[in-house]
């Protein structure tokens, strides 16, 4: 194991992203030799060379491509580190961090949040939200980077103490002129029903994604992608567009569909109901910020 210096690595990011070393001893206020040698350290430690000098500057190597995308990892989670460290001297007594998927994130997690933190006996506790999918939330709690995380309990939560959280009801939102809105009048529908059309898609790896694939294929049916977007928001005004039909939370639709021209449509499909747990490794090894968070979230 070697012990990197987090400076070295930041004078190989910068260098690496100014394609010279002058440019960064000028910016950083050091001799250009200075840098150099620790860019030598950095190159032995690897044992690989990070650098191809050009007539246009300093190119990363494949090597020092492969150390970038790491240096700036670890860099970006020492930063993030320092800022957390840096609460406590300002009086924060607690930290929490959760990470959550994107339909807890959309619906009620803020508001339960925020009412916890606006309580007098929490004024000194801070909350840290991470949207991330699901297979990264269960992955962040086992490894410890979340104290706990929120997810649709269908994930592999084994091996992880939970506590259901709330639930929701997936919902077909597509524009007032398409035929499923038209054909649904506000009755449910099968999702079968809506393969034939083109839909607005989520990351590959987020629950509902995954699982309306899963869906199709046992429809013997392949999903029509027409447009990919990150969050319920931006696929909702996909469909406001009229450009494709959806498949989001009942409860985030509802919400954005009352001034709009989207039609929601419940799923009938017995998947279409959905809860979500919280999940965390251990609840004694929880902080008393955590374990207070954590019996908050339980209540709702």
């Amino acid at each position: 194991m070697y012990d990197l210096s987090l400076l070295n690595l930041r004078l190989f990011v910068q260098v690496c992203e100014q394609r010279s070393i002058a440019r960064v001893a000028q910016a950083e206020a050091l001799v250009a030799s200075a840098i150099s040698k620790r860019l030598a350290q950095l190159e032995h430690q690897m044992g690989a060379p990070l650098f191809i000098r050009e007539r246009r500057g300093l190119r990363p190597t494949a090597a020092g491509d492969t150390l970038l995308e790491h240096a700036r990892t670890m860099l970006a989670a020492a930063n993030h580190m320092q800022q957390e460290m840096a609460a406590y001297s300002k009086g924060v007594q607690g930290q929490v961090r959760v990470l959550v998927t994107a339909s807890v994130m959309a619906e009620s997690l803020a508001d339960h949040v925020a009412s916890f933190l606006q309580q007098p006996a929490h004024t000194s506790i801070r909350v840290t939200l991470e949207e991330c999918v699901s297979p990264d939330v269960v992955r962040g709690v086992r490894e410890g980077r979340a104290a706990m995380g929120i997810c649709w309990d269908a994930a592999d939560l084994s091996g992880l103490q939970t506590q259901p959280y709330s639930s929701d009801h997936l919902a077909i939102a597509a524009h007032k002129s398409h035929p499923i809105a038209r054909m649904a009048q506000s009755a449910a529908v099968h999702f079968s029903d809506v393969l034939d059309y083109e839909h607005v898609s989520m990351p590959a790896l987020s629950a509902v994604q995954i699982l309306l694939t899963r869906a199709a294929a046992q429809e013997g049916k392949a999903l029509r992608h027409r447009v990919h977007v990150s969050n319920f928001d931006a696929a909702l005004r996909v469909v406001q567009a009229n450009l494709a039909i959806s498949v989001v939370p009942r409860e985030v639709a509802l919400s954005f569909a009352a001034n709009t021209d989207v039609r929601v449509i419940p799923l009938a499909d017995s998947w279409a109901k959905r809860q979500f747990a919280i999940s965390y490794r251990d609840a004694a090894l929880l902080s008393s910020a955590a374990k207070a968070l954590l019996n908050h979230l339980a209540a709702q």
